[in-house]
């Protein structure tokens, strides 16, 4: 009888031959294959064909005497993970990983880890080089990471995320009836963590690196004409911390949480000292920027209705208190909402519809009191008072006002603003003059 290179039989009870190759070198047999035919002559034939073209193995061909290897060596992890980098330097693997590597996280278990506030490196790393990253923000991640990537990712490991993976991803954002800014958002939602890796060498590329991101107009912000901001302030509002909060971010730029953080302590004389912001699952924290700052308020008129409302404190008033104080809690300041509503109220009530007064945000006044006093003082005066630092230069001379600069200041509010002060005594008694 002809001896065969392989061994050709039936298992009982199957109705196909299956063929087991020899390995010449070790005289051993590799595991059986089935050659899906149910005669011998036809098995045998299909051998020789496997043979000389290979064994068919997911949509391609392998070998007899690779597969011979592979069935009969000795891999370590060293060998495996040089045999794949071998096979994905020319270009056969797009990406491989290691059982229990770094890489075999999966990549929406590791994106919850980066995005949890108490756990996170990432998070630990920030608060301990002194960079200011709040508790509001990183939840708002994971919230988008939840939404957006762990569903289009699924079971993919972190290891096996490609570039093409990350454009796709992009592509499909491109499809979600949203703005350019906030698909711009979530793409940070996941590049972030990733370039993180990559730094740290928990993946070989960055594979966020050189993807463009979406562009387009943002909805332009509405801010009131001056007409507009002294018609609001000369009607009767709902509630009168509300009304002075807005008061104040019209002439000083304040953010919503930085007005909420404003502690009696904080008031000076013809100032406010911005120490804090505050937000519900932080409480009172640092400045967005970190630094505190001292804002000009050169009106006695808002001044005095700071103190009235502080005074007034349901709670109690002392020098830790909130001055825009919550009805319900000593703990807490009253709601930012509070001020966006009160805004539109009074826009109501000058003869605005509802729709059009929705237009309007509380932020707003920041872009208002930014463009109303642009042309009045130079650009590092103004940006000690709203605290923004996009310019590296102004870190740079950041600390100290010259002798002059705060008369500058006080001098350009009062020109910009003191004309739209209302000039009366309200029914809550607060005193009515301007400046």
């Amino acid at each position: 009888m002809h001896a065969h290179p392989f061994s050709v039989f039936k298992r009982a009870g199957r109705p196909f031959y299956v063929v087991s190759f020899k390995d010449e070198a070790t005289g051993r047999y590799l595991p059986a294959v089935s050659t899906k035919k149910t005669t011998e002559a036809e098995a045998i034939k299909t051998a020789y064909e496997w043979l000389r073209d290979g064994i068919p193995h997911k949509g391609g061909r392998v070998g007899v005497d690779i597969k011979s290897a592979f069935a009969t060596a000795m891999i370590s992890k060293p060998d495996t993970l040089f045999i794949c980098d071998e096979l994905q330097k020319r270009g056969l693997l797009v990406s491989f990983v290691l059982a229990g590597s770094k890489k075999s996280v999966k990549f929406v278990d590791y994106l919850g880890e980066f995005w949890d506030y108490e756990n996170s490196e990432y998070v630990k790393d920030k608060l301990r080089k002194k960079h200011s990253i709040h508790k509001r923000y990183v939840r708002g991640q994971a919230a988008d990471a939840a939404k957006y990537w762990s569903p289009y990712f699924g079971d993919k490991y972190l290891g096996e995320i490609t570039w093409d993976d990350i454009d796709s991803f992009i592509n499909y954002l491109d499809e979600l009836p949203l703005s350019a800014k906030r698909k711009n958002k979530i793409i940070t939602v996941g590049s972030v963590p990733l370039k993180w890796a990559f730094n740290r060498k928990k993946i070989d590329t960055n594979v966020v690196d050189g993807h463009t991101k979406f562009s387009g107009d943002s909805a332009e912000r509405q801010i009131l004409t001056p007409d507009l901001a002294a018609a609001i302030f000369r009607v009767e509002w709902d509630d009168e911390r509300s009304r002075v909060a807005n008061l104040l971010a019209m002439v000083t730029g304040m953010r919503a949480c930085e007005i909420q953080g404003l502690r009696v302590q904080d008031l000076g004389k013809e100032c406010v000292y911005v120490k804090h912001a505050w937000n519900f699952a932080d409480g009172l924290k640092c400045t967005k920027n970190t630094e505190q700052r001292t804002v000009e308020v050169p009106f006695p008129y808002i001044v005095q209705n700071l103190l009235n409302i502080a005074k007034s404190n349901p709670h109690g008033a002392s020098i830790d208190s909130y001055v825009f104080w919550a009805e319900k809690m000593s703990t807490k300041p009253m709601e930012g909402d509070l001020f966006l509503r009160g805004l539109r109220d009074a826009l109501v009530k000058i003869g605005m519809t509802e729709s059009a007064a929705k237009d309007y945000t509380f932020h707003g006044w920041r872009h208002y009191y930014t463009s109303y006093m642009m042309d009045k003082v130079n650009e590092k005066l103004l940006q000690k008072q709203t605290g923004h630092k996009t310019l590296e230069m102004l870190q740079h001379y950041g600390g100290h006002l010259i002798s002059g600069d705060r008369e500058q200041v006080r001098n350009a509010q009062v020109a910009a603003f003191g004309g739209l002060l209302p000039e009366f005594v309200n029914s809550n008694g607060y005193i009515g003059k301007g400046v």
